[in-house]
């Protein structure tokens, strides 16, 4: 998956840019107050994208 997509689907799910960090970035849902790192990858693995997903939008 391309990350701008990862990033698109995490935004339209409610996330927000917490910080950049050196390799990954913190997005954070207000909501369910989870926080995931995403890589600064330009392709990012289907299974880590999906994971990343889910952790944040329950």
């Amino acid at each position: 998956m391309k990350r701008q997509d990862l990033v698109s689907a995490l935004q339209q799910a409610g996330c927000v840019l917490l910080r950049h960090g050196k390799k990954h970035d913190i997005y954070h849902n207000p909501v369910s107050g989870a926080s995931e790192p995403v890589p600064r990858h330009r392709e990012i693995n289907e299974q880590l994208a999906r994971r990343v997903i889910e952790h944040l939008t329950r």
